[in-house]
């Protein structure tokens, strides 16, 4: 039995994510929580027919902790989409608090749950998620995962219009490290499965590169106003989620790009940290996946030198990011305890 778990299932994200998780042969059970229209949204796809039993909460009387019960996989898309002129700090303000909540929801109900953060910003949710859990005693660092999985989807996608053809996409494989948001978002175009023309000039190398890192203003852009990437966004989620539960079955060999803990993998994260110069908390690297989450955190391997100057660009951005969700979870910690009636 696998009970994959959607909160924030009935935003722009939420749906589409739970209607392809739905879909999935691998999930036997899916439960949906939102603060409002998880029943809707509940009912409207229990009546696809696939195997995947459906039940959708909203907070009152304990839906958080009936909708985890006996999960096996958590995703979280929750919160608040990019506006036009909003930066990834922005939504902090407002994220950061949502997730703060259903972290703690699961680490008190299914803390052996493998999470997935789709809620942006990444680089500082993941950090709020692991500290929550910490708080807790139930932190596993190779059962959390930051979804970059969009990132590799964009860059395979814009390869494969640059080799021509379209039909390549699903083939085209482009690790992407570093963070999930603007300069930390580095994409290593010279590992690509499929390289990219040697008549390829530079500016046209840093035009794609710039379009990998900043694909998401493409679409907040495009979408004026109403939203931000959510359909792409779902099924890059819905992507990474297909191959842990593959993993956790026992499937061998997947390896994908994840932000996540580098204590998930003390070996492979000291390399990472010998190639970084610098040990950051968290990061984004091919990892590879197996029955209890992260088996191995691979290096970056060989890189150019642009590349390399890229990656010297994230990591103070990344190390600043990760501090601000770590400080978020202590400043919340000092706060409850502020309020606490003294004996």
């Amino acid at each position: 039995m696998v009970k994959a778990v959607v909160l924030g299932a009935a935003g722009g994200i939420g749906q589409p994510l739970a209607l392809l998780l739905k879909a999935n042969p691998l999930v036997t059970e899916l439960g949906l929580f939102d603060i409002v229209n998880t029943p809707g949204v509940a009912a409207d796809l229990s009546h696809i027919s696939t195997p995947a039993k459906v039940e959708g909460y909203l907070p009152p009387d304990d839906g958080l902790k009936k909708v985890l019960a006996g999960a096996s996989i958590v995703v979280i898309p929750a919160g608040v989409p990019r506006k036009p002129g909003m930066t990834r700090d922005d939504l902090f303000k407002i994220n950061a608090g949502i997730v703060k909540d259903l972290a703690t929801g699961i680490a008190t109900t299914c803390p052996k749950a493998f999470v997935l953060v789709i809620s942006n910003p990444v680089n500082s949710t993941v950090p709020i998620v692991a500290e929550v859990f910490k708080q807790h005693g139930v932190f596993d660092p190779k059962r959390l995962f930051g979804v970059t999985t969009l990132d590799v989807v964009r860059a395979s996608t814009f390869v494969a219009e640059v080799l021509g053809d379209l039909s390549l996409s699903k083939e085209v494989v482009v690790p992407v490290v570093g963070g999930h948001s603007g300069v930390t978002i580095v994409p290593l175009l010279s590992q690509s499965s499929h390289p990219l023309p040697s008549s390829f000039a530079k500016e046209s190398l840093d035009t794609l590169v710039n379009r990998i890192q900043f694909g998401g203003d493409e679409v907040v852009k495009a979408k004026n106003g109403a939203g931000s990437a959510t359909l792409s966004m779902a099924y890059a989620g819905a992507e990474f989620a297909s191959k842990i539960l593959r993993a956790v079955k026992g499937e061998k060999g997947i390896v994908v790009p994840s932000y996540v803990s580098v204590a998930a993998d003390a070996e492979g994260s000291a390399a990472l940290t010998k190639e970084l110069g610098q040990e950051l908390a968290f990061f984004s690297s091919n990892v590879e996946l197996g029955t209890e989450g992260v088996v191995k955190i691979h290096p970056l391997g060989k890189i150019t030198e642009a590349e390399q100057t890229l990656v010297k660009a994230a990591i103070p951005e990344l190390a600043k990011n990760i501090e601000t969700g770590i400080n978020f979870v202590a400043e919340a910690i000092k706060a409850a305890e502020a309020k606490e009636p003294r004996l």
